[in-house]
Order: structure tokens, then sequence, then C-alpha cells
């Protein structure tokens, strides 16, 4: 996949993309000196140390103004006073960097536009102690508002045009990640490649594992299976590696993910935040490649409790790696599940407070859409007639753009109706969103659906297979064999299943 910005399928007033020059290897932009920049300030806030510590970071960073208005804490806010970070890393070389350091990068000056390749949303809980690192994949093909159709890593890009600059990248691309989220973006870190760099190495060697033996020589990786101790420069490798992975840039997501935690083990060690040198070499480090809407102590203060175990690392849904064709050219995309992507957020941070305190509705005094995401045809009406027959009063069934996941969406103080739809829906997850008016039910290709009516005797009427009325072809209500009883109770708070969030943090854990 091109590591350049495609262009959209309407231009707007933002122009062309330019192509990119004067390099001989490209570098891939990542996140991991952000992250390493907001961890070593916890150990500062308690120490004399820290008014030098964050007289030098402050003069070296740039400040932005990202972030437009204040957080919300009304029906738009999904997490409440959670934090969300957008750590932001792109192959930008500053303009301080010198010919040898460019040397030492594999990579010359750049003299094309600024993409970011690395976006990943950081998602910090309440008292700051865990922490959930969503990726998002560059070559995601989503929608960018006031431009069209494009690629994730050209929104930065369209933002700078007409005047825009880098205030106008990072708000860009900040809107975009809103809208395909749901989610509110609190802060924002943007970190160059040469910053990625210098502060690995002053962290020093970071040991990883491997199930299989790789070489590319395109990335320059070349480490055996089982464990392999790295230095900047190989990290730099390891990271940026998507040939020969078996789902190229999901793979390297992956990396990434990975990467981050294993150095995420080692700053917040003893022998790290104890060490007041390589602590000043590291905010060294730092400074001059981030830009940023805040200061990192206010953001560390919040991560003050986080372990390594408890940093999880998740990439959004996707439907595939497709190639597309835009004005006669092939483009080869990421496909964003953006209908199941609210949903997976919702299951990664948890239910708003107002849905877990809800008591659910009555069925009479619940309304209920149904739309068909699941590719079965007859899915939507089968399971309004099951909703039916269960009291719910049920409008006329739509379909909705492929989605994995069942969800229950709903708006802001219909709580108590989406809490009731969702307790005969096994496994659905509930999403509050602007984007429906009342409580609506998105069959996914998950097969998850209503359970049907208990028959006489308390089981539950299902088909013959055993699966619930509506996960079929059919669009017929109607009951088949009896099959097991049905939930009586309302189904817990979602939460990702294991295949969907992995925890790299942890010692022994290796990966493809």
């Amino acid at each position: 996949m091109s590591n350049e910005p495609e262009e959209t399928t309407r231009r707007a007033s933002r122009g062309f993309v330019p192509p990119r020059h004067g390099r001989q290897k490209r570098g891939i932009g990542v996140v991991f000196p952000a992250v390493a920049g907001v961890l070593t300030m916890a150990l500062l806030l308690s120490g004399g140390y820290a008014a030098y510590a964050y007289g030098r970071l402050s003069n070296g960073i740039t400040k932005i103004d990202a972030i437009s208005g204040a957080k919300s804490n009304g029906k738009d806010d999904v997490d409440g006073k959670a934090q969300n970070i957008l750590l932001v890393g792109d192959d930008h070389r500053p303009d301080n960097a010198t010919p040898e350091q460019m040397a030492e990068l594999s990579t010359q000056s750049d003299g094309g536009a600024t993409n970011t390749d690395t976006m990943i949303v950081l998602h910090i809980n309440e008292d700051g102690s865990r922490a959930t690192m969503m990726s998002f994949p560059r070559d995601s093909y989503v929608d960018i508002p006031g431009v069209g159709k494009g690629k994730l890593n050209s929104a930065f890009y369209f933002g700078t045009l007409n005047g825009g600059g880098d205030t106008g990248g990072a708000k860009l691309l900040i809107q975009t990640i809103q809208n395909l989220s749901g989610l509110t973006i609190d802060h924002y870190v943007r970190v160059s490649l040469l910053g990625f760099y210098q502060v690995v190495k002053e962290l020093g060697p970071v040991e990883v594992c491997l199930n299989n033996a790789v070489k590319d020589k395109d990335s320059g990786v070349d480490l055996p299976a089982g464990k392999s101790t790295l230095d900047a420069k190989q990290a730099l490798s390891f990271v940026r590696q998507r040939k020969g992975l078996p789902n190229g840039d999901l793979d390297r997501n992956v990396r990434q993910q990975y990467f981050l935690s294993q150095e995420a083990r080692k700053v917040l060690s003893a022998g790290t935040l104890l060490n007041p040198v390589k602590m000043g070499n590291i905010l060294g480090a730092v400074g001059g490649s981030i830009q940023t809407d805040t200061d990192l102590i206010n953001l560390a203060s919040q991560m003050r409790n986080l372990r390594p175990g408890n940093i999880q690392s998740a990439t959004i849904p996707t439907l595939g790696t497709p190639t597309i064709y835009v004005n006669g050219s092939a483009l080869s995309i990421v496909e964003v599940d953006t209908v199941g992507l609210p949903a997976f957020v919702q299951g990664l941070v948890g239910q708003p407070e107002e849905y877990t305190k809800a008591t659910a509705a009555q069925p009479a005094a619940t309304t209920v859409t149904v739309l068909n995401g699941s590719g079965i045809t007859g899915a939507a009406g089968a399971a309004g007639q099951v909703l039916t027959a269960r009291g719910f009063q049920v409008g006329a069934p739509g379909s909705s753009e492929t989605t994995k996941a069942t969800q229950v969406q709903y708006p802001a103080g219909q709580e108590a109706q989406a809490k009731a739809v969702a307790a005969v829906v096994p496994g659905a997850v509930a999403v509050r969103t602007t984007a429906v008016t009342g409580v609506t039910l998105v069959l996914g290709t998950d097969a998850k659906t209503v359970t049907p009516v208990p028959a006489a005797g308390g089981a539950a009427s299902t088909p013959a297979d055993g699966s619930a009325a509506g996960s079929g072809s059919s669009a017929s209500g109607s009951s088949g064999s009896t099959g097991s009883k049905p939930s009586g109770s309302a189904s817990s708070e979602p939460q990702p299943s294991s295949t969907d969030v992995k925890t790299y943090g942890k010692e022994g854990v290796c990966i493809n």
C-alpha cells in the first residue's frame, strides 16, 4: 500500500496532493516518544526536580491549538471523565535535523507532503489505572470533512492547505477520527521520526519476541524467532515492517502496539524513573520533536497509577483490504467497519454511567427499529417479528451497511429503552450515538439476534439447527424445534473479545 496521500473522490477546495520526493527509504512515523514523554513525567510530579524538568521540556515543545472548544460533558461524550489522547507519528523531518542524523535513519530530507502514518487513540480511564491503545490504520478509507473519501493518513495534509498549517492539519485529523469513532479527543500529541529514534536511543536496547523469523530488505528488519534485543536503528526497522507480514499494514499496527507496550515496561521501571541522568536525556530527546495542545505534566498526572500489564492494545474493526478504483486509478485501501466501530469503541471504554444506572423499560413502552447489516436476506424482518411477539413496538425494517457487530444504538435519554432491547439480544453492544433519534437494533455478521419467545414449559423456540430466530436466511419468525433456554436477565456490560484486544505489556508475550 502506498505511503502517499491519495486523491479523494471529491477535491473540494483543498487541491491536489503532491507526490513525495527526495528520499532513499520511507520512514514510518511512530508514536512511542509521545507516550514515553508522557509516562516519564509521572515521577517528576513528586520531586524537587519537577520545576527544572518541566521548564526544560516545555521550552522545546511546540504548542498548537489543536483542540476546538472544551471537553463535552453532555450527550456527545460517551466516556465521561476518561481522557482520549490522539497520538500521531509521522515521517516529517524537523528543520534542525542534520545530514548525519538523516544518514543514521537511512533517509533524506522530506520534500513532499506530511502524512500521519501512525494514529493511535490512547484511552485512559478516570482514575488513570488502565489504558487502551486503539490503532487506526493509515490506509483506512474514510470520510474526511470538507474533502470527501480518502485515506485517513491524508487528513492531516488536507488540513494544512489554504493556510491551515500544522494546527489546521491537527484539527481536521481530530475531527475525522471523532466522527469515525464517536469518541471526544481531549488532547493531541504529534512526534516525528527523528524523535522516535532519539528517545529509543536514550532508553537503550529493548527486548522483543517473535514467533517466527523475519527478514525484509525494505524495512531492514532481520530477526530470528524467539527473543531479540534491538538498538534504536533495529527498532525503526521492526516497527515499520509491513512486507512479509500476513496482513500488511494491519500487522504493522500490531508491531507498533507491541513495541510501545514493551517500551512502557522499561519507562515505568525503577531503573529508568529513578535515574536523573537518563531522565534528563530522555526529556531532551522528547522535547524538540513534539507538538501538543497541552503540557505533558498534566497528561502524566492522569497516568501515575498505570502499570504495563494494564495497557491494552486494539485495532479498529475492518472488513478487508480491497483494491478500489478512484477516477480510473487503482487504490489499495483498508475498508473500515464504520457501522460497527462505535460499538467496538463502546465495548472498550465501557458504558456511560447513565446506561449502567438505568432500569430496563417495559417492552410495551419501547419503540425499536431493526436494520439489517448482516448480509442475510430477511434477518431484520425476522428479528422484528420476534420483538413484536415479545411486546415491543417495532417499526418497519430497513437495511444498513455491512457490519460485524450487532448493536443497539440509542440517543441520550433513551438508556432504559435501549437496555430493554439489549436484554433480549445477548451479546449485542449498546451504543449511545447522535446518529439515531430512537432505539435502533443493527444486526451484524456475528449472527447475534433477538432471543425467541419462550415456548410453553419455559424453553425458547428456535430453529432446528439451534440458532436463534432471524440468524438464518429465512425471513420467517416462526418457531422450530425446542432449543436452549433464553437468558431471562439483561446481558452484562459488553467486553471486547480476546481476539480483539491484546495485552502486550505483560512479560513473555511474543508476536508474529
